[in-house]
């Protein structure tokens, strides 16, 4: 028997399920333009005003050894390492290319590789990357610096976590997505219990802050009692930190997603029970739903800042620095400077050719308007903090909430009834119901979703 307070309501996901965006940023992605002007990021970043705000960096790596098939990341499939070395010197001199533009005085507070699979790289051309980083930033000491590395367990041995520590990298992130043998085959990924837990145990003993593991429901060959197995596994490991991703199955736009037999991906109906025992066991094992598909342990940062309020989302997902500007760096990587948003060409020969001309790789973006300002702030505190106070932004923006947003309080009647919110004269909160909708309940708010089919994003559920 279910409760309009309960978290896990299958008959509200049902209803709900739709295509949605994810807002690691608003606008999405989607409203970038090619005829974007480089001139307003250059201009963003050299305004004096941000000097109070912090930097945060991302790099990414995109070679792999090996292609997982879901993978719908922005990755170059190669086992020729060298194949590294050319993109290193250009990551070097584009930090040069950046940092000519910044106050380079303000202060790192956040630093990460994704990629693709960053510990492709060797540990000369990643110890060159970190001190390339501090020689044209200022990286905060390690106590108060979040430095955090994407990590392949097939790809990193216990040495080599104890060469990331001896860097300043002091979050790991593993990817993992099960551990069903049967799974691991039609995903391409081979990855035995044995090679995680080795990973997991290396940064534990070399003084890591927080390790969080990647799981991925609705692949191929998934059960409900399959995936059980896996969670208890996970749990006996005991991460600091855990997303679990819903898989979203696009071979029209990922061609790798063709190799796995649609006939073997569990149905609607498994996804969702699949789902349902991942809310149970995490949250009995005392884990904190934070959002989407983060769960962190009471004592990790993610859940201490959504307690304190200071939760922000940016592109790498939840994030605990909710005020710095994003550099970032590398084929297809987006930056956030003030009020632009700035993505590097896609393909490794056209971001060569950019860095190679002494120039910045932006290839697109968007200049945000005052009505973008607004509801990416709407949309950010529905994201991370699940309330919306009204007096915040009507100090913040010189608006009166329930006028400018009368439509949307209206069209949220619905979620209203259905006890996923509650609106109020002076705040709207998400109810229980609503933590595994705050997707949906963040479209009501984004003035560009008519604009785009939304079989563009991925299933909000």
């Amino acid at each position: 028997m279910t409760t309009a307070d309960t978290l896990f309501r299958p008959d509200l996901l049902a209803k709900y399920s739709a295509n949605g965006p994810r807002y690691t940023s608003y606008p999405t992605a989607l409203q970038f333009r090619d005829e974007f002007d480089p001139a307003d990021y250059l201009r963003a970043a050299a305004d004096p005003g941000a000097s109070a705000t912090d930097l945060s960096l991302y790099f990414h790596i995109p070679f792999c050894d090996t292609v997982c098939f879901y993978c719908g990341c922005n990755k170059v499939a190669t086992k020729n390492r060298a194949h590294a070395r050319p993109y290193v010197e250009r990551l070097k001199r584009e930090m040069a290319l950046q940092a000519a533009y910044l106050d380079t005085r303000r202060p790192v507070s956040q630093l990460h590789w994704g990629g693709g699979t960053p510990t492709f790289l060797s540990h000369d051309e990643m110890a060159e990357l970190m001190t390339a980083a501090r020689r044209h930033f200022t990286l905060l000491p390690d106590a108060e610096g979040e430095y955090s590395i994407e990590v392949d367990p097939r790809e990193a041995s216990p040495e080599t976590i104890a060469h990331l520590r001896e860097l300043g990298f002091n979050r790991l992130s593993l990817g993992v997505q099960d551990f069903d043998p049967l799974v691991q085959q039609a995903i391409n990924r081979i990855q035995p219990l044995t090679m995680t837990a080795s990973v997991m145990q290396a940064a534990r003993d070399n003084g890591f802050h927080s390790i969080g593991v990647d799981l991925i429901y609705g692949l191929p060959h998934q059960t409900v009692e399959g995936f059980s197995r896996t969670l208890d596994t996970m749990l006996a490991l005991a991460p600091d930190r855990l997303s679990v991703f819903a898989y979203a199955h696009m071979p029209q736009l990922f061609k790798m997603q063709r190799q796995m037999d649609p006939a073997t991906l569990p149905s609607p109906a498994v996804r969702l029970a699949i789902l349902q025992r991942v809310v149970e066991r995490l949250t009995g094992a005392g884990y904190v739903y934070i959002g989407m598909d983060h769960f962190a342990l009471p004592t990790d940062e993610l859940a201490r800042a959504q307690a304190q309020r200071t939760l922000h989302r940016n592109f790498q997902g939840y994030s605990t620095r909710a005020e710095c500007d994003l550099i970032g760096l590398g084929a297809s990587s987006i930056g956030k400077v003030g009020d632009v948003y700035a993505q590097n060409v896609k393909d490794l020969p056209g971001y060569a050719a950019a860095i190679d001309a002494g120039r910045l790789a932006i290839t697109r973006g968007v200049r945000l308007t005052a009505d973008d300002r607004l509801r990416r702030d709407v949309i950010t505190q529905l994201m991370c903090n699940l309330e919306l106070r009204f007096d915040e932004f009507e100090a913040a923006h010189g608006i009166r909430f329930i006028d400018t947003f009368a439509p949307e309080l209206e069209r949220l009647r619905g979620f209203e009834e259905d006890g996923l919110v509650s609106v109020g004269g002076s705040k709207l909160e998400v109810r229980m119901a609503g933590r595994m909708l705050v997707r949906n309940i963040a479209m009501v708010f984004d003035r560009y979703l008519g604009q785009h089919t939304l079989e563009r994003f991925s299933r909000t559920v």
